[in-house]
């Protein structure tokens, strides 16, 4: 029976942080500027240039993150996304505490795992 509840509670809680965090625009084709393209580049090359630190893998490594595996994460994720990632970056004190962008890349790869769309944590299995 707590298997089950579990299960269902897992899947009620994936539904409503789905329902919180996708948006519900529609797909609108149109042209990418060179400065709006370069900038995504740049946020990009900058959350990569993160996980080359030395702190930022010790601590990868010690929550099981593979850093490659994380690297082909970010250059999978969207543009968005990035610049999520990036902004968060920003909020970040000088010299500070990087835990949370850690926190919040585990649980971008967490979520993606249980989704099916990739297999970086031994511990969680697909909900396909």
């Amino acid at each position: 029976m707590s298997s089950r509840f579990l299960r269902i509670t897992s899947r009620i809680a994936l539904a409503l942080m789905l329902a919180v965090t996708l948006p519900l625009e529609t797909a609108q084709a149109g042209m990418v500027g060179t400065e709006q393209l370069a900038r995504a580049n740049g946020e990009r090359e900058r959350v990569l240039s993160l996980l080359e630190r030395a702190d930022v893998r010790a601590g990868l490594e010690a929550r099981g993150v593979d850093v490659a595996e994380a690297k082909k994460r970010v250059a999978a994720l969207t543009d968005e996304e990035v610049a999520q990632i990036a902004g968060k970056l920003d909020e970040v004190p000088a010299g500070g505490d990087v835990l949370g962008v850690i926190v919040f890349i585990f649980l971008v790869l967490l979520v993606t795992d249980i989704l099916g769309f990739t297999k970086v944590f031994p511990f969680t299995r697909p909900l396909r």
